[in-house]
C-alpha cells in the first residue's frame, strides 16, 4: 500500500518550528501555522463517536478542526465547491486579468463598479492612450503573477 502523500500540516510540523526561528514572520503568519497544525489533532481537543447500530459497538475518535480561512483541511471542500461554480461560469475562450491604474476621472466608475459587479466600458478615447502597453506584452513573455497578466 503507498504511503499517503504529506498534508501541509506534517510540512509545517516538521519544518514550521525551525522555519518560525529563523525567518521574521508577521504575528498572524505564526498564529495561521499553528493553527495549521493542530486543526483535528487533540490540541484541539474532540469528541469520541458511536457507531449508531445496535449491534455494533465501533468508536472512533473526531478530533475539533481549527476553522481557519486558510486551513486546507478546513476549506478545502468549500473551496473545491467554490472553484467548481466559477469554472462553470467561464466561457469556452481564453481569458487574461489585466490590472491597470484608471485615471483620476474614472476612478469613481470604478468603485461603484466593484461594488455592483462587472461593468464593461465603451470604447474611449481616455482608455486607449492606456492599452499601449497591454497590447506590447507579447502572450509567450507576459508576466503572469497570482492576479494574472500585469500591465503598468
Amino acid at each position: 500500500m503507498k504511503a499517503p502523500a504529506p498534508e501541509l500540516a506534517d510540512i509545517f510540523r516538521r519544518y514550521g518550528p525551525g522555519y518560525r526561528q529563523t525567518h521574521k514572520l508577521p504575528v498572524l503568519h505564526h498564529q495561521l501555522m499553528r493553527a495549521i497544525e493542530n486543526c483535528r489533532t487533540a490540541a484541539l481537543g474532540g469528541h469520541l463517536e458511536q457507531c449508531s447500530q445496535d449491534s455494533c459497538s465501533h468508536t472512533r475518535n473526531s478530533y475539533n478542526s481549527c476553522r481557519n480561512r486558510h486551513c486546507p483541511k478546513c476549506q478545502g471542500p468549500a473551496r473545491r465547491k467554490w472553484l467548481a461554480k466559477r469554472k462553470a461560469e467561464l466561457l469556452p475562450v481564453p481569458y487574461f486579468h489585466i490590472v491597470f491604474t484608471l485615471p483620476e476621472a474614472l476612478r469613481p466608475i470604478g468603485i461603484s463598479a466593484g461594488r455592483q459587479g462587472w461593468i464593461r466600458l465603451p470604447p474611449s478615447p481616455l482608455l486607449r492612450p492606456r492599452s499601449g502597453p497591454v497590447r506590447a506584452v507579447p502572450a509567450s513573455v507576459a508576466h503572469r503573477s497570482r492576479s494574472g497578466l500585469r500591465a503598468s
